[in-house]
């Protein structure tokens, strides 16, 4: 099944960059994480489009066996060598039926094409198991936030993304799962000049610009430090649904 080419291309080209300035994950959520997927020892959890692996490796903590999924090449080596780690995509994911207690979802459902992941994700999963889909959203509200996306969103075109709620469409009409229970946490990032430029070039499309634009950009957000720590402010969104038998 093939992905995106803003993400095939970007990732493949911004893997040491996403694992640098992305953001990870607030303590608050990954214990509702853990608690609402009931993560422990002796259950599994598939991490599906594992990207770098910054959920996979947080996962870890709650006992559970951590199962990654990921189709980019570049972005599946940073993953670590403490974990299965698997080439593939959600619409066709590399495990027999009925393997996993939980599967989760970082930074990307909106990326797939959501009725045939839900499908599959539904078959991967035992009878009482979940899905979690989780992001980190930059708030708009943020003066800093607000600097990068002017910056960026000329280069945005109609690259999938979560804020435009198209992924939802699939939750909606699916027979394989119900209701998305959804909570929030706040989470902070600070970063130095150089890990808020990893932090922008790690996004698909900027990472997928021609050389010439890629390094406008780059300069823009460069200045947008001045050579000081910035603090984005991030919602670290939390859905989840149970899987229907």
């Amino acid at each position: 099944m093939s992905i995106h080419r803003a993400a095939s291309t970007g990732f493949a080209l911004s893997a040491e960059a996403y694992e640098r300035g992305r953001p990870g994950y607030p303590p608050a959520a990954l214990a509702w994480l853990f608690e609402r997927l009931r993560l422990e020892s002796g259950r599994t959890v598939v991490d599906l489009a594992a990207g770098t692996g910054k959920l996979t490796r947080a996962l870890a903590a709650s006992g559970a066996e951590v199962v990654a999924v990921e189709p980019v090449a570049e972005m599946r080596s940073l993953i670590g060598s403490s974990f299965r780690v698997l080439d593939g995509t959600a619409e066709a994911i590399p495990l027999v039926d009925s393997s996993a207690d939980a599967v989760t979802v970082a930074q990307a459902f909106h990326w797939f094409q959501g009725d045939a992941a839900l499908a599959e994700i539904h078959r991967v999963l035992r009878r009482s198991g979940a899905v979690a889909l989780v992001w980190n959203r930059r708030l708009p509200e943020d003066p800093v936030n607000d600097a990068i996306e002017a910056i960026i969103a000329p280069y945005r075109e109609d690259t999938p993304a979560y804020p435009s709620g198209a992924w939802r469409a699939a939750f909606e009409r699916t027979p394989f799962f119900g209701p998305l229970e959804e909570r929030q946490f706040p989470n902070l990032q600070v970063l130095d000049t150089e890990a808020l430029v990893a932090r922008v070039a790690s996004i698909s499309f900027v990472a997928a610009l021609p050389g010439f634009e890629r390094r406008r950009v780059i300069r823009k957000v460069r200045a947008l430090a001045a050579a000081e720590a910035v603090t984005l402010r991030y919602s670290t969104e939390v859905h989840i649904a149970d899987r229907v038998p």
